[in-house]
């Protein structure tokens, strides 16, 4: 379940799948895959049907992947870490399942979303028990750092969620508000992640704030990077339908900058299609964003990020699980999926 797809990007000289920068976690991987299938089990069939089909529908898995590279970089060599991964995917997952009904999709990942399958009432009920299930879990542990930053990360993505809602159909939300969503909707559980590693192979404080901080530009440079996709992505290879974020009025980065940088007409135009929402415009948009450089643009600033995360941990020492961890931040920018 947990095995992810071979996916290959290309630019430069770097050339690796996701598969091959997984390889030094394969047990683990595996391991966190059979604990996942453990507590998934439920009496209710549907919580079942839900939870498996959200889950089996592929994905990158970097966040339980963060937690199992974070753990081997400081030498850890306990079973815990696979555990906390199984607990930051459930995490995950539940955040998915609530999203798509609020953003009423009906495609993820190349598959109806679980909303289209099973209605939105067992969506929402499901990840509750996702959630609830990975509370249980994290009390298991017995360990009150580590359910306080979980903890702390669920009630920031939540929140997260609701800025974004508030700025949907806003056509004022400049980069700053726009960041904000990013880090506690997106980056959070990727910080928690590292940090969960970092917690679990007993760093020093030095090294838990710089896996902190790996993690939270890493999550920053994906969506920035998602973002872009929803303007120039593939839809065989992204999953989802183009356009869908401009069809919820969410302002993100490429429409900003739009707005600040493209022409009257063409900032006119984006701000109408942000207030109105649906997709009669995104052909009008999709030409403002190629003519300003909107892309380039996110996609510098995910590079920064990116950077930034690399910068993070040169104080870790050299060994094949910060190599992975290095060349994730490239996958996280360079990629067309």
């Amino acid at each position: 379940m947990l095995t992810p797809k071979i996916l290959r990007f290309t630019k430069g000289r770097f050339n690796v799948t996701l598969e091959e920068l997984y390889a030094l976690i394969g047990p683990d991987m595996k391991a966190v895959d059979s604990v996942i299938r453990n507590r998934l089990y439920s009496e209710v069939v549907l919580v079942r049907q839900v939870a498996e089909y959200i889950i089996s529908s592929g994905g990158k898995r970097m966040r339980p992947a963060l937690v199992l590279l974070a753990a081997g970089a400081l030498g850890y060599q306990g079973k815990r870490h696979q555990e906390m991964a199984a607990v930051v995917e459930f995490i995950h997952t539940a955040t998915l399942l609530h999203d798509d009904v609020v953003d009423e999709s009906s495609l993820r990942r190349g598959r109806n979303t679980a909303n289209a399958m099973f209605g939105n009432a067992a969506s929402v009920l499901v990840g509750d028990f996702l959630y609830s299930r990975a509370f249980q879990m994290m009390v298991e542990v017995g360990d009150m750092r580590i359910m306080r930053v979980l903890s702390d990360a669920t009630n920031v993505i939540a929140e997260g969620e609701v800025l974004q809602l508030m700025n949907c159909h806003d056509a004022d939300v400049d980069e700053a508000r726009y960041l904000q969503v990013i880090r506690f909707k997106t980056a959070k559980l990727f910080e928690a992640a590292a940090q969960l590693g970092a917690i679990l192979g007993q760093a020093t404080p030095e090294v838990e704030r710089a896996l902190t901080a790996y993690g939270m530009h890493l999550g920053t440079a994906f969506q920035l990077v998602d973002d872009v996709l929803d303007y120039s992505g593939d839809e065989g290879d992204t999953g989802k339908h183009l356009g869908d974020d401009l069809a919820e009025g969410k302002p993100t980065l490429p429409l900003i900058h739009v707005m600040l940088h493209g022409t009257p007409e063409q900032a006119a135009c984006v701000r109408r299609a942000i207030e109105e929402g649906g997709r009669d415009d995104f052909a009008a948009v999709l030409d403002a964003i190629r003519a300003s450089g909107a892309l380039e643009h996110t996609r510098q600033q995910a590079a920064k990020e990116a950077e930034a995360a690399r910068e993070a941990i040169q104080c870790l020492r050299d060994s094949n699980y910060k190599k992975a961890l290095l060349q994730l931040t490239l996958f996280a920018v360079e990629r067309n999926h």
